[in-house]
């Protein structure tokens, strides 16, 4: 357990130390402001971002680690998340097809009417 937490800080001490390489030129002046990068502010900023990210990812791996041997032990409970609940059936189809037909007769009966008169359209200019 104590190399686990040992493992932890050193990762997390080296997470600072790889921070401090980003941004030492521009804390410390050797950048000079408003020109490109110089080549020393390029490898020092991006040798602290490579070590930024491998210090983050061993940091997590011990961290989990830790927590494994923590839940081994016991010291730490494993909270079971709740089953999640079998959806409703679909609710069956209210209205049969017979009082459908019903329903939809008249608008059937006033579209065969519509189209009538645009086919028609000289029947209709002739009634009025």
């Amino acid at each position: 357990m104590i190399r686990k937490f040992v493992g932890a800080v050193t990762a997390a001490l080296a997470l600072l130390a790889g921070l401090w390489l980003m941004i030492a030129p521009f804390a410390l002046g050797t950048q000079p402001e408003g020109t490109d990068w110089t080549n020393t502010t390029n490898s020092e900023f991006f040798t602290g971002l490579g070590l930024a990210v491998v210090a983050l990812a061993g940091a997590g791996a011990f961290i989990a680690a830790i927590y494994e041997e923590l839940v081994a032990r016991g010291l730490v409970t494993v909270r079971q998340r709740p089953a999640e609940p079998e959806p409703a059936p679909a609710a069956p189809a209210g209205a049969s097809s017979a009082e459908l037909a019903t329903m939809l007769a008249p608008l059937v009966e006033a579209l065969r009417e519509d189209m009538r008169t645009r086919q028609n359209g000289s029947l209709v200019e002739e009634k009025r």
